[in-house]
């Protein structure tokens, strides 16, 4: 998955803002932020819940890490290269959807369908 095909994905989630952060192209939802592509181009940085993320870079090792200076962080590191473009999309939805407004998670939902979270 490339960061074009991120940007294109977050457009179907209401209320997603592109700007910058640490001088790199990042995500925002109500000021909040969402998401960062790192300096190299090919790295995510996603927020996730500190107890989960080692069950996911255990699920996926190839695609998800930590490194050192992200450790006390409540964020995992995506391989976009090496990342299904499922578990990309995945992560920044539940990302998105602990951040957003309820209402606006809740219309979404409704709109596909789909029970509350």
């Amino acid at each position: 998955m490339s960061w074009s095909e991120v940007c294109a994905f977050v457009e179907t989630l209401p209320g997603i803002e592109q700007g910058t952060s640490y001088g790199t192209p990042a995500l925002r939802v109500r000021r909040t932020f969402l998401a960062r592509l790192r300096e190299d181009g090919d790295t995510l940085a996603v927020p996730v819940d500190l107890e989960e993320r080692s069950f996911l870079i255990d699920a996926h090792p190839d695609a998800l890490f930590v490194t050192e200076h992200y450790e006390r962080w409540p964020l995992v590191l995506v391989s976009l290269p090496r990342a299904d473009a499922a578990l990309v999309r995945e992560l920044i939805e539940d990302a998105w959807s602990e951040r957003a407004s309820k209402r606006v998670v809740d219309a979404w939902l409704a709109e596909r369908g789909e029970a509350d979270r």
